[in-house]
């Protein structure tokens, strides 16, 4: 069992002590799944529900469409004898370099191959994840299934014709938690780590985590300005287990002064590439939460409000939009201390996927100013996984949704979202993402 007490991760000079083991069993995970996630109740729903059965049902997953083509004939991974498959695999699944993120925390399947010298590299676009480690005998592969959700596998590192996709059952023994939101999903942790990168404990982050408690366990290259974090470092002390600020682990420009990075395929762990990374990891779990609550509730016929009118929801299923919306939208977002930029390339690799309106605008448009995006709304609106949410679903989001940009939500808490925001956001959405209703207009107030 991982320990999920969290040691002080706040600036300090002189560590706060904490009684905390390391730990010592470490079960398959892709990314650090530690600890609960921010004000979001798990789903109650069993993976073995007949509206779900996630482990029989079929899968459309782009790594189950590969294996497929593989089998076929259809394609075919090339094999390389400094990385096995790891280009082959990025290149057939259209995941871009530029996302490389470095982690050195011992929390995977693989964990003997990890330390500080030799991390584990994280891939990734909008619906897979790919992490690979040197010398490690698989590359592990997270692909988000649009009906199902994160489905995990495992691909062995020897020269086989049209080599399979294993699907490895410890992986949901992590990947199914309180921090998933109790669907099988994935999530980035901030961890303390000894010198050979073994964890003592962490906490999940994503966009709404401060700056300054992220990134433990991780390299971190390019600017972050005065903004301080606990990336790039190490506990050393094991009885008193905290991660101090250090100026010298603030805006590497690589890793190359860390690890050998000749062996990686680029010397980056890119700061850019992983705050989009907290940020999507969380969005994925909140797409198959609610995707996995809406059809079990329509199995059940429980996805009516209380006086059964076909237009209400139940009150569980409108707290899951209301949820998925706010996240969606960067209601809860942390600012940032300063500018930040990387040092990879990855804001154009990332931006230049688009879909783009007449003037050029984009959801994937990278602020790093003040917040994560210049629109805050979420390019996970694009996903395969979006589009496949129950009808009921998505168009009880879209009314939330449009609730909140024309103005009608007063709330505080939204207040945050300018005019100017919120205008831009309903234009774009309306001639890029296709199936917003007629009723998205550009707001006045």
């Amino acid at each position: 069992m991982i320990d999920t007490t969290v040691p002080s991760l706040t600036p300090s000079k002189t560590p706060v002590p904490r009684a905390v083991a390391p730990v010592t069993a470490l079960a398959a995970t892709l990314l650090v799944v530690v600890g609960a996630a921010q004000g979001v109740e798990p789903v109650a729903v069993s993976a073995r529900h007949a509206a779900i059965a996630y482990a029989t049902g079929p899968r459309s997953d782009r790594v189950a469409r590969l294996h497929e083509q593989l089998r076929a004939g259809e394609a075919t991974l090339a094999f390389d004898r400094e990385r096995g498959y790891l280009r082959a695999l990025l290149d057939a699944l259209d995941v871009p370099v530029e996302s490389q993120t470095l982690v050195f925390s011992k929390t995977s399947l693989q964990a003997d191959f990890i330390t500080p010298q030799t991390p584990r590299a994280v891939y990734f676009t909008d619906d897979i994840a790919v992490a690979w480690i040197p010398g490690a005998p698989a590359i592990e592969i997270a692909a988000h299934d649009p009906q199902q959700g994160v489905m995990f596998y495992a691909l062995r590192q020897r020269v086989i014709p049209a080599p399979p996709f294993e699907r490895p059952r410890t992986c949901v023994e992590c990947h199914i938690s309180a921090t998933t939101l109790g669907v099988p999903g994935l999530a980035v942790g901030s961890t303390v780590i000894d010198v050979e990168g073994v964890p003592f404990s962490a906490l999940p982050v994503d966009h709404r985590t401060a700056v300054e408690t992220r990134w433990g366990g991780w390299y971190v290259t390019g600017d972050t300005g005065e903004g301080a974090h606990v990336g790039n470092t190490v506990a050393l002390d094991e009885t008193h287990p905290v991660l101090e600020i250090d100026q010298a682990n603030l805006n590497l420009a690589t890793a190359r002064d860390r690890i050998d990075a000749s062996r990686y395929l680029t010397p980056y762990s890119d700061v850019a590439a992983l705050m989009v990374l907290e940020h999507q990891t969380h969005m994925t779990n909140l797409l198959t939460r609610a995707g996995w609550e809406f059809r079990v509730a329509a199995h059940e016929g429980r996805d009516t409000g209380s006086d059964g009118a076909p237009n209400t929801l139940d009150p569980a299923l409108a707290a899951t939009v209301g949820a998925l919306v706010d996240y969606m939208l960067f209601i809860d977002e942390a600012r940032l201390d300063d500018v930040i930029q990387g040092s990879a390339g990855f804001e154009a690799a990332f931006e230049r996927r688009g879909p783009f309106d007449a003037d050029g605008r984009t959801l994937r448009a990278l602020d790093l100013e003040t917040r994560l995006f210049r629109y805050p709304c979420s390019y996970m609106i694009y996903t395969a996984a979006f589009d496949a949410l129950p009808a009921r679903a998505r168009t009880a989001i879209y009314q939330r949704l449009w609730q909140v940009l024309s103005g009608a939500e007063r709330g505080q808490r939204y207040a945050r979202l300018s005019v100017d925001d919120r205008r831009a956001i309903a234009e774009i959405l309306r001639v890029t993402k296709a199936g917003v209703p007629s009723y998205f207009e550009s707001p006045r107030r």
